[in-house]
């Protein structure tokens, strides 16, 4: 089956790790941040896992399935970190918004150095028969979910205009810090984010 032919909420296909197969995913995954995509072949990851050519296929069958591994693999930490931190923060609407920035910019001081790892791949990987396409959109639209979940909370009315507005303070501030041109860009959403949810 296809990216095409997935519905939204269905799983890409996954790999079972064995040994082998972790090194070449840890390689892929710090080159292909570091590089992009298509910048790095399966030569280079093979070399920088110390594995042969044939065991990386053996374990992934093409690049594209080490794609899926890489992004999917970042988003399944991702969550797992949002998870805590929203747990931390109790039950309040608000301070479970204000949690998802704060976690965000926590996490893009220790991963993210380039920003955020969806952006950067769907600027890469725009076709969506490409079986990491649903991960990236998925995962985006995972978020906007969150969101939405979330502004309910705040103001069930107005929900989906708030839910959309978060989602773009959000977005436009992992691409800020992947540029590097604001200083704390996720404080500056943070802050707008605040005066919206104060109105």
């Amino acid at each position: 089956m296809g990216a095409e032919d997935m519905g939204p909420d269905e799983k890409p296909r996954r790999v079972r790790m064995t040994p082998g197969a972790r090194r070449v995913l840890e390689a892929a995954e710090r080159l292909f941040y570091e590089h992009g995509i298509h910048a790095v072949g399966v030569d280079t990851i093979a070399a920088e896992a110390g594995v042969t050519k044939k065991t990386l296929y053996d374990r992934f069958g093409s690049k594209e399935q080490i794609v899926v591994e890489y992004l999917a693999g970042r988003d399944e930490r991702w969550r797992e970190l949002l998870a805590g931190r929203l747990e931390a923060a109790g039950e309040g609407a608000v301070a479970r918004v204000v949690a998802v920035f704060e976690a965000s910019r926590a996490w893009s001081a220790r991963y993210g150095a380039k920003g955020c790892s969806m952006i950067n791949a769907h600027a890469e990987i725009s076709d969506p028969g490409h079986p990491a396409y649903p991960v990236i959109t998925g995962q985006k639209r995972w978020m906007l979910d969150l969101f939405t979940a979330l502004a309910r909370d705040v103001d069930a009315a107005g929900a989906d205009r708030l839910a959309r507005t978060l989602m773009l303070l959000h977005e436009g501030a992992l691409v800020s810090h992947g540029v590097g041109v604001l200083p704390d860009p996720f404080g500056a959403a943070l802050d707008q984010a605040r005066d919206l949810l104060d109105t």
